[in-house]
């Protein structure tokens, strides 16, 4: 395991414990080497979405035992915000909640010859997501063996 994703684990754990005190959820965390400096990404989210005042909350929050913790041994840019249209999919849990919606599914391993699928999320249960591609091809693919996935933002005509 790299550094990086040593600490990715560690902040993962610290905010899963830490942001229901907020009646909030993490969706992602993300530590990446960029524009010449180390940027902690925390992406947050809760029912009727996230403000900057909540932003800020677990920021001060999230930063001080991230910092008591002494996880981080280099300087770095701590960003807390909302995942965004393009919400990432990781549990389960975020999976459900996007039934009927249009995703965009990575695999780890080829599936069919396939790796990638873009299509309507149909059914997901005990570990498994089924994925209706070209309205016409449903695909039933494993959460674990899933390398990536997110929600498409379908633009209204």
């Amino acid at each position: 395991m790299s550094d990086a994703e040593r600490i990715v684990k560690e902040v993962s754990r610290i905010a899963e414990s830490l942001l229901p005190e907020f009646g909030m959820e993490m969706v992602d965390v993300e530590f990446r080497f960029e524009r010449g400096r180390w940027t902690l990404r925390v992406f947050i989210d809760k029912a009727g979405g996230v403000t900057i005042e909540d932003c800020a909350s677990v920021s001060r929050d999230l930063g001080d035992v991230v910092e008591g913790e002494n996880i981080i041994d280099r300087p770095y840019v701590l960003e807390v915000s909302s995942p965004g249209f393009d919400r990432p999919l990781r549990k389960e849990q975020d999976f459900i909640r996007s039934v009927g919606r249009l995703i965009t599914i990575e695999m780890a391993r080829p599936v069919n010859k396939r790796r990638n699928f873009t299509g309507r999320l149909a059914h997901v249960k005990d570990g498994t997501v089924r994925i209706m591609v070209d309205d016409a091809d449903l695909f039933e693919l494993s959460i674990d063996g899933i390398k990536r996935a997110r929600i498409k933002y379908e633009f209204a005509n």
